[in-house]
């Protein structure tokens, strides 16, 4: 019975399997997509900061999703890139990094939800209640409505934790490249029923929210535009919503290819890849999509780049 109420302060984390021939390969590319992710979205964060014209609900609501891209990958990314070049049976963790770890991972899963679903509204009042809009998303609204993306997801993922965190442990093998919370509550032998069911509900609420969210808010507004007559305006609407569309649809699939190999043990590999894409994939899309998208910062990474082509 002791090995039930004990606790381990060092786990061994699983990691990113490479083989010696290919760990610099990998090495290189995740460094290099790692940078790419913080300079792209951190450079997304200053120029909305900076330029007075950016300073638009759209865009302020915006600043939330490079927020968590760069908060997501500093938590996760160095310590796959520090795994890389350690032994297998050498890659350990303390459990209080791999708590920390852990929830701000989900922290920032959950938060690129709870981000689109407001970015959604936002779109629905501009495009459905273009008069009202001012009145509407003022800059209190976006405050609160910021402010509320990441409460809920706060709230969510500290219940989550702290039904896992209570529980001793009999094994010390995360068994994932990374800490999350299913592989350290599996390192229990106690009854972690209840962790199952509010994972499960926790996913299914999210998910369904989202979903159905962001699936009445363009619903809403095809029809909206289907019942105008007014082409700049319905071509307008559909510039603006395909920004905050691509970046929702890839979020999806990267997030239900994930939950989709959670079903196939087989294919643990290709999940444990998979989740690490995650971490990589949207990041690296979003500010591109968005960059390009947006009038205003095309516009201005056109002037940086001809500004340093001229001083060249």
């Amino acid at each position: 019975m002791d090995n039930l109420t004990f606790r381990y302060n060092i786990l061994l984390v699983e990691g990113l399997k490479v083989t010696p021939q290919s760990s610099h390969l990998a090495f290189i590319l995740l460094l290099i997509a790692y940078i790419f992710i913080m300079v792209a979205n951190i450079g997304i964060l200053i120029q909305i900061s900076a330029e007075k014209s950016l300073h638009q609900p759209m865009h302020i609501l915006y600043c939330n999703l490079p927020l968590t891209d760069v908060l997501g990958t500093t938590i996760i990314v160095p310590h796959l890139l520090k795994y890389i070049f350690i032994e297998p049976s050498e890659r350990y963790i303390t459990y209080v990094e791999c708590v920390i770890q852990i929830f701000f991972g989900h922290l920032i899963g959950t938060t690129s939800h709870t981000v689109l679903m407001i970015m959604a509204f936002d779109r629905y009042v501009a495009i459905c209640n273009p008069l009202r809009y001012p009145s509407i998303m003022t800059h209190s609204m976006v405050v609160k409505l910021s402010a509320a993306a990441w409460g809920v997801a706060i709230v969510l993922v500290g219940i989550m934790l702290g039904l896992t965190v209570r529980l001793s442990h009999c094994r010390y093998v995360i068994q994932n490249p990374f800490c999350d919370n299913a592989s350290l509550f599996k390192l229990s032998c106690e009854n972690v029923v209840i962790n199952n069911v509010y994972g499960l509900t926790f996913t299914i609420v999210l998910l369904t929210s989202s979903l159905g969210s962001v699936a009445i808010t363009y619903l809403r507004i095809a029809i909206v535009c289907f019942k105008s007559k007014n082409k700049a305006t319905n071509s307008k609407a559909i510039k603006t919503c395909s920004t905050h569309l691509a970046c929702y649809v890839i979020m999806m699939v990267s997030g239900f290819t994930t939950i989709f190999l959670h079903r196939f043990p087989e294919l643990s590999d290709s999940r444990k890849l998979s989740t690490i894409l995650f971490h990589f994939v949207p990041p690296c899309l979003n500010p591109i999509i968005y960059g390009l998208q947006a009038k205003e910062i095309r516009q201005r990474i056109f002037q940086l780049f001809n500004r340093n082509r001229v001083n060249s």
